[in-house]
């Protein structure tokens, strides 16, 4: 598989939702907090800290499911935001404890910055796949049509 900049872009289908997730107060009041639901604080920490990144130490992640230094330095930096978090609640507490707390505001703000980031380098991949002559599905010819020379290219 052709990938702009990673080599397991599988793993970033698991890092850029667990971004996103972190980056929303509403997701994670009424996803995290129900009881319902399988996604909660605890499995987005491990996609980003465990699983598929780590979040505390992301640098050999770059080129793996990192695309950029500045996607490294984000990823740090929710790593700073959400450890000073967890050694202000404790690592056993409750995700309403963590949610609560003073510094959640910034474990938010790092994912957010950070959320923005992934999603436009991922645009600009998948802009470069197109480009190179990748089509979905795979195996799809190109198909002409009118809007092909919209801007005047010929």
């Amino acid at each position: 598989m052709i990938d702009h900049g990673i080599a397991l872009p599988h793993y970033r289908l698991h890092v850029v939702p667990a971004v996103v997730a972190l980056a929303s107060p509403t997701w994670q009041r009424e996803v995290w907090l129900d009881p319902d639901q399988f996604e909660d604080l605890s499995y987005t920490v491990h996609v980003l800290f465990d699983d598929f990144c780590d979040a505390d130490n992301p640098s050999p992640w770059l080129g793996q499911c990192l695309r950029s230094e500045e996607e490294v330095e984000l990823m740090a930096g929710i790593g700073t935001a959400y450890s000073a978090v967890q050694a202000s609640v404790g690592a056993a507490a409750r995700d309403e404890a963590y949610l609560d707390s003073l510094g959640w505001s910034a474990v938010v703000a790092a994912a957010a910055r950070l959320a923005q980031v992934l999603v436009s380098n991922d645009h600009s991949a998948l802009s470069k796949l197109h480009d190179a002559g990748c089509r979905w599905p795979l195996g799809a010819e190109p198909v002409a049509s009118e809007t092909d020379d919209q801007h005047g290219e010929s």
